[in-house]
C-alpha cells in the first residue's frame, strides 16, 4: 500500500471511529431526553446530589440569597401585573381545580395571587430568604416545604388558602404528579443553554398531556450583528437610581455573567423538550412571554 493510500485510510477509518463516537454519545443522552422510536420516555428526576448535575444555588446570582436586596425586590421589579399570565392559563382551561407550579417564585409576585385562582400553587425557589420574603408577604398562610437542601421534599405538609412553599430548582424539583400548568419568570436565565433543555424537558415530565407552561424572561430576539444598537437603546432607557429598578449597570453585568439567549435557539428547545407554541409576544426584542402546550 502506497503511503498516500495509507494515509488516507487512516483518515477515513478516523473519521468513522469520531461519528461512531457521536452517534454512541447521542444515543447514550437520549434516555435523559429524546424518545427513541418504540420506547417510551421515563422521567429521569436527578436531584442536585448527582455527580454532573449543575448546583442552581450556586447559579442563582447572589444578590436572590441577600436578605437585603430582598426586601427592596419588588420595588426594583417594578410590582409586575400577573393579570395576564393568570389569563393565559384560564384561556386554555385551568381553573379553580388545577395545579399550577411556579419555578424560580421569588417574592410570590406570581404565586400568591394565583392562588386565589387556581385550586393549588407550589411555589418553588431555590433561596431560602426568598421563599421567607413569600411567605411573609402571603401572611404566613402558605404552607412550609422547605427541606434542609433545595428540593427536599420528606417534611412535605399541605399548606393553606391553595398556597405551598418549596425549596428546589428546574433541575431538583418534582411535584410527584402530573400538575395543569408551570409558571416560570425571569428564571430560566440564570443556567447554560444545555441545563435549559434539561429544564424544559423535566418541566415537560411535570405536566400532564395538554399542560400548560407560561414562560416570561430576558430572550434576545435580535441577531448577533444588532447587538450593540439594541444593548444601547436598552442601556439608554434604564433606571438612573438602583433602588426603583434596572440600571444599564444592571443590564449589562446580566449579559456578563448569566445565560439569555436567543429566541432562535430557544424556540427549537421548547420544540425538544415536547411544547407547542401557542402564543408569544416580545417587548422590546428584549423579553420573551410564551405561552407553550405539552404535546401528547
Amino acid at each position: 500500500m502506497s503511503k498516500k493510500s495509507h494515509t488516507g485510510l487512516v483518515a477515513a477509518l478516523t473519521r468513522m471511529a469520531l461519528q461512531a463516537h457521536i452517534l454512541g454519545q447521542i444515543i447514550l443522552f437520549s434516555h435523559v431526553l429524546i424518545e427513541l422510536p418504540g420506547q417510551a420516555v421515563v422521567a429521569d428526576d436527578r436531584g442536585v446530589d448527582e455527580m454532573w448535575m449543575l448546583d442552581e444555588l450556586a447559579h442563582a446570582g447572589a444578590e436572590h440569597l441577600d436578605e437585603k436586596f430582598i426586601a427592596g425586590f419588588d420595588r426594583k421589579q417594578g410590582y409586575p401585573d400577573p393579570a395576564a399570565d393568570i389569563a393565559a392559563f384560564t384561556a386554555l382551561g385551568l381553573d379553580g381545580t388545577s395545579t399550577v407550579v411556579d419555578l424560580g417564585a421569588g417574592t410570590g409576585q406570581f404565586a400568591i395571587p394565583a392562588g386565589r385562582r387556581f385550586g393549588r400553587v407550589i411555589a418553588v425557589d431555590v433561596s431560602a430568604a426568598m421563599l421567607a420574603a413569600l411567605r411573609a408577604k402571603a401572611g404566613d398562610k402558605a404552607g412550609d416545604k422547605a427541606g434542609d437542601k433545595a428540593g427536599d421534599k420528606a417534611n412535605a405538609t399541605p399548606g393553606g388558602a391553595g398556597l405551598e412553599c418549596v425549596r428546589g430548582g428546574f433541575l431538583s424539583y418534582s411535584p410527584g404528579g402530573p400538575v395543569d400548568g408551570v409558571y416560570t419568570r425571569n428564571a430560566l436565565h440564570q443556567v447554560p443553554d444545555f441545563w435549559k433543555v434539561i429544564a424544559l424537558r423535566r418541566i415537560a415530565d411535570m405536566l400532564r398531556p395538554g399542560g400548560v407552561l407560561r414562560l416570561l424572561d430576558l430572550v434576545f430576539d435580535f441577531g448577533p450583528e444588532e447587538a450593540d444598537a439594541v444593548f444601547g437603546d436598552w442601556f439608554a432607557h434604564a433606571a438612573a437610581n438602583p433602588a426603583d429598578g434596572y440600571t444599564a449597570a444592571d443590564y449589562a453585568e446580566h449579559i456578563r455573567t448569566e445565560y439569555s439567549t436567543f429566541r432562535w435557539l430557544l424556540e427549537p428547545m421548547l420544540a425538544a423538550a415536547g411544547f407547542e407554541i401557542a402564543d408569544v409576544s416580545y417587548e422590546r426584542r428584549l423579553h420573551g412571554a410564551y405561552t407553550c402546550v405539552k404535546v401528547g
